[in-house]
């Protein structure tokens, strides 16, 4: 099943918003058939994706982070590569790096080139990046934000679409290193992935120890995908409801004027602006899956937590008497008024 706009036809902005809920309701229904349960986190994951932002997934080992995202590229029938993050591992080995090869031109002479590394595809996981040092993980920052791989002098443009979907496990397990403040920024959402209930795991043994199940459909394509992306960006927004996202950044700094107070009982740093941005894009997004074409406050309300948890750093005294980044943003959005 391939929901895509022919080249021939004229662009309907309706005909556009229809197809885009279409393919994340074909999407979610093929994720479903592979995955159980998660809905929330599969819902956020979508919304990223549209929205050309990467995820970062956090949860224990076994809870399906991998098999989802490796349904995913199935399902939009991407590019996938699948990267291994170790406390060996190295940039080049993300990266690629210039081999000298023999000419083919030139028999007997020798040049550098470039061979790529597992970085280049539309959908890369990496797997419990929290596991390499932060000089490997910083290796993504370039890639993240501008999809393009620099060595040397020269720059080597990523395939498009391109996302990032990583997963690491809770920072307080033995062997993990805290990602750079400056990486975690780049990623859209970060989606905490919970323990499945008891139903959802009885249906997990079933599926896992029954008949194998088939592979997904593909939905759409990577071309399917960048269109799709672009109708996002086009979904309007109103000028108070782009104001809320903003306040709710600002409310987050605690050496503002406008800080709340939680922000200055416990946070150290704020969000940065590329919060709003995710706020704004996701909260378009949200709506049009919700049926509208209006982005309500409640709709920027719905994606805050992801956009912003990872954004925040608390203090030591936050950190100290068990305070979260989930509980502030819980504070920040009970302080900050929808209207100013």
């Amino acid at each position: 099943m391939h929901i895509l706009r022919s080249t021939e036809q004229q662009a309907d902005p309706a005909d556009d918003i229809q197809r885009l809920r279409a393919t994340v309701e074909a999407l979610e229904r093929e994720v479903a058939r592979v995955v159980v349960g998660q809905q929330l986190v599969v819902r956020g994951v979508t919304i990223a994706l549209l929205a050309g932002g990467h995820v970062l997934l956090e949860g224990l080992p076994g809870l399906g982070k991998t098999l989802l995202v490796r349904t995913i590229a199935r399902a939009l029938h991407l590019q996938y590569s699948r990267i291994q993050f170790t406390p060996d591992l190295m940039p080049a080995d993300i990266l690629g790096t210039n081999v000298l090869l023999e000419t083919q031109h030139n028999p007997g002479s020798r040049a550098f080139q470039f061979q790529p590394g597992p970085i280049f595809a539309n959908l890369v996981l990496a797997d419990e990046i929290n596991r390499a040092t932060p000089r490997t993980q910083s290796a993504l920052l370039e890639a993240m934000q501008e999809q393009a791989v620099s060595l040397g002098t020269t720059s080597h443009p990523l395939p498009q679409p391109f996302f990032v979907l990583a997963t690491q496990n809770p920072i307080e397990l033995e062997g993990t290193y805290p990602l750079p403040e400056a990486e975690l920024d780049r990623f859209f959402f970060k989606l905490n992935v919970g323990f499945p209930s008891r139903a959802e795991l009885s249906q997990i043994v079933d599926r896992t120890t029954g008949p194998r199940t088939d592979p997904p459909a593909p939905i759409t394509d990577g071309a399917g995908v960048l269109e799709l992306q672009e109708t996002a960006r086009e979904i309007p927004v109103a000028s108070h409801v782009s104001d809320y996202a903003v306040r709710l950044v600002l409310g987050s700094h605690p050496d503002l004027p406008e800080a709340t107070d939680t922000a200055r009982r416990n946070v150290r740093f704020g969000a940065s602006p590329r919060a709003a941005q995710a706020m704004i894009l996701a909260a378009k997004i949200h709506a049009v899956l919700a049926g509208r074409l209006n982005v309500a406050f409640d709709d920027v309300r719905r994606v805050a937590l992801p956009a912003l948890r990872h954004r925040l750093i608390l203090n030591y005294e936050a950190e100290a008497k068990g305070m979260t980044a989930d509980r502030v943003v819980a504070e920040l959005l009970a302080a900050v008024p929808e209207k100013a």
